[in-house]
């Protein structure tokens, strides 16, 4: 295709083993200036820790990153201003200062990653491509409000979300379902569906060894994100329980942001562990021999299960959780609903090593052909064309 001037915002930096979104903004700027593409790219750090590893990795000249930290700022223009346009703090003033300039000069492709980046684009929206990674009004909608500061912090979120969706006439989303909700909240765009993809370089897959030592189940995550969260309660009151009885011994290991703080009180548990803050969860999924991820709602890809995909650690998970992904229930992913079926399919995998292997291998394969990131790539440079 025709190398274009593209101009990138992103609402964290890009790094390989980021937060969830971050692990595709790495592989998405990798890729298209390794297609020759000029790109500019723009990224607000909410972590200051963040902002040299980013700038390290995407150094010049190959690379024109721009990192900003990130902080809400609290005087009254600003929350008269985050009144206006919700979560636009998440968007620096050096940033959008830095942006306009660049806008100035000439661009093609004004490509802006996740909801609140929306606020960037505002007077570019026919040059503009908005890419949604999950809804706030299907992810919060369950989520406790205890106050009515919470509902209606909860409610301005939906209204945001619904008034920068309508302001883009093409717009990505990562999955089917989430397509159809996009559309229906705007009917006039055209709305494309982009898997995200991982660099799958950075997940050695090997032949997992029958090890002599008690199983292990996993779930691995950022907590404070509600459907993370709610999987989280749902297995630690409800399967994990009745697993443990049918298998003796077995252990559960809670891994990642905010695991502690969020459930400290279940730690003594037994068989149960929890792991906060880790700085690489990749040895937590070799050392898995299930994951178990059974979120009762949530919209989007899940990270996490397409990590475990990568390294051939084999999951439990529901419709919701395998969302966007083009999983054979029994063959790349166990796939269930009620509680009684997820801990059978949790225990039947615990107590076969050939079984775990096999939908391993499968699901790693499924990544490799189906959901990697030249598919991606390609067919976002397609939609490019069509600005």
């Amino acid at each position: 295709m025709n190398k274009r001037r593209i101009l990138l915002v992103m609402i964290e930096p890009p790094l390989p083993f980021g937060n969830a979104a971050a692990r595709w903004f790495y592989v998405l700027l990798k890729g298209l200036a390794a297609r020759g593409h000029s790109v500019t790219a723009f990224a607000s750090c909410s972590r200051a820790e963040d902002l040299e590893p980013a700038r390290a990795l995407f150094s010049p000249p190959e690379y024109d990153l721009r990192c900003y930290p990130c902080r809400e700022r609290r005087n009254l223009v600003s929350k008269w201003q985050t009144l206006r346009q919700p979560y636009s703090y998440l968007l620096p003033e050096a940033l959008c200062r830095d942006l306009a300039a660049e806008l100035a000069r000439g661009f093609d492709v004004l490509h802006l990653e996740q909801l609140w980046s929306g606020w960037a684009g505002l007077k570019y929206p026919a040059k503009a491509v908005l890419n949604i990674h999950y809804l706030f009004s299907v992810d919060l909608a369950e989520a406790e409000k205890r106050s009515v500061a919470d509902w209606l912090r909860f409610q301005r979120t939906v209204w945001a979300e619904r008034q920068l969706i309508r302001k883009y006439p093409h717009i990505c989303t990562l999955t089917p379902p989430l397509t159809e909700a996009v559309h229906k909240i705007n009917p006039s765009a055209q709305v494309y569906t982009v898997p995200l993809a991982l660099d799958l370089a950075l997940y050695p897959f090997g032949e997992r060894a029958d090890k002599m030592r008690d199983p292990v189940v996993s779930l691995i995550g950022s907590f404070h994100w509600q459907p993370s969260y709610a999987a989280g309660v749902r297995l630690l009151t409800r399967l994990w329980p009745e697993i443990l009885r049918r298998v003796p011994g077995a252990r559960l290991h809670m891994v990642g942001r905010g695991a502690r703080r969020v459930f400290g009180r279940y730690e003594s548990l037994p068989g149960v562990a929890i792991f906060e803050d880790v700085p690489d969860a990749r040895p937590y999924f070799a050392g898995s021999d299930v994951l178990l991820y059974a979120p009762p709602r949530g919209s989007g890809m899940k990270v996490k299960v397409l990590e475990a995909f990568a390294l051939g650690t084999p999951v439990v998970t529901t419709a919701t959780g395998a969302e966007g992904i083009p999983a054979l229930d029994g063959v790349h992913a166990s796939i269930g609903e009620e509680d009684e079926e997820l801990v059978g399919r949790t225990v039947a995998l615990l107590n076969n090593p050939e079984a775990r292997r096999r939908q391993g291998q499968a699901a790693r394969r499924l990544l490799e052909t189906r959901l990697n990131d030249r598919n991606s790539l390609d067919q976002l440079e397609a939609i490019y064309e069509r600005l």
